[in-house]
């Protein structure tokens, strides 16, 4: 027996107290409406309506379990309606990841905007490498995520490409930061602090061949991760670092930041997700993270063609 179905039918019919008007409502003839009623009375073995030629009247038993028909009809429309949106991606869990440069105040823009949007989705947040990001996207343990260009993409499907210029971090008293504009060849006897290569090893190889190609070559690369690792090894000796503008705090007065000549350094990013899994929650991400990083971040729409082509390693200066 359709219960739900059933139940509905006996609601109608306790309402209208007319089985003609109650057929009308639901769309059905009147006689397999009464065969629904009798069947429910059979199942339940309790008599739901007096009939006669003249009024259909709801017996003591039926008015009894009419309010518990009609809470079961509720939370079977509710328990329908969470299943369509979980179909279309605007309910349950989204399992999404961020890159650590990505600052404290996108994170938030990210987090208060997306709930903006997916009001009924959980979002589980992880700070992920591009590698790891990459590996747990192919894995499927991961729905969404923000990853460095270039990156083997094979597989995935890609949000906008960012944008993001990347700037020169200088101790104070170092004499590049006298100038307003920075050129890479007047770097040149400094060491450069640098992601682990493993995070992203593609990214990390093309960033050296860029800062080749335009007259600066590291006399050594130092791997840091956390900020205030990263700030020790500034102020410790003749060592840069490469980072957008809102990474420095304009409170650090021993640390300067300046842009370099030309712009020729860059992250590139954008939201990645499996091919055919882009549900209505995964795309809500990445329009969250496409209008956040732009509101917060000095990055814009990277006008090139499509991501940074992903070359073979032997194209790379290491």
């Amino acid at each position: 027996m359709d219960l739900i179905r059933h139940l509905q039918c006996f609601v109608a019919v306790a309402e209208e107290l007319h089985f003609g008007r109650a057929a009308q409502r639901l769309g059905v003839a009147q006689p397999p409406l009464s065969q629904r009623i009798q069947r429910l009375e059979r199942e339940l073995g309790v008599r739901l309506f007096e009939r006669s030629s003249r009024q259909v009247t709801i017996t003591k038993g039926g008015a009894l379990l009419l309010d518990e028909a009609r809470q079961l009809l509720a939370h079977s429309e509710a328990l329908l309606a969470t299943a369509r949106r979980i179909q279309e991606g605007h309910s349950g869990l989204l399992r999404a990841a961020l890159p650590a440069d990505i600052t404290g105040e996108s994170v938030a823009a990210i987090l208060a905007g997306f709930q903006e949007r997916e009001g009924g989705v959980e979002l589980e947040l992880h700070e992920l490498t591009t590698a790891e990001q990459l590996a747990e996207l192919a894995s499927h343990d991961l729905d969404v995520g923000l990853i460095h260009h270039p990156s083997d993409v094979s597989g995935l499907e890609l949000g906008p490409v960012l944008r993001h210029e990347l700037g020169v971090l200088l101790p104070h008293d170092a004499p590049q930061a006298r100038l307003e504009t920075v050129p890479l060849p007047a770097l040149t006897g400094y060491d450069l602090i640098l992601f682990p290569r493993a995070h992203a090893p593609a990214v990390h190889d093309d960033l050296l061949t860029t800062c080749a190609r335009h007259g600066y070559t590291p006399t050594a690369v130092r791997h840091g991760r956390g900020p205030s690792f990263i700030r020790g090894l500034l102020l410790g000796g003749r060592t840069v670092a490469f980072a957008p503008r809102e990474a420095h705090h304009t409170g650090d007065r021993d640390l300067i930041w300046r842009p370099l000549t030309g712009a020729p350094l860059a992250w590139r990013h954008s939201a990645a997700w499996p091919k055919g899994r882009g549900d209505a929650a995964v795309r809500a991400f990445a329009d969250t993270v496409t209008d956040a990083l732009g509101r917060t971040a000095t990055a814009g729409p990277d006008l090139s063609a499509g991501p940074p082509r992903l070359r073979p390693a032997a194209e790379y200066w290491i």
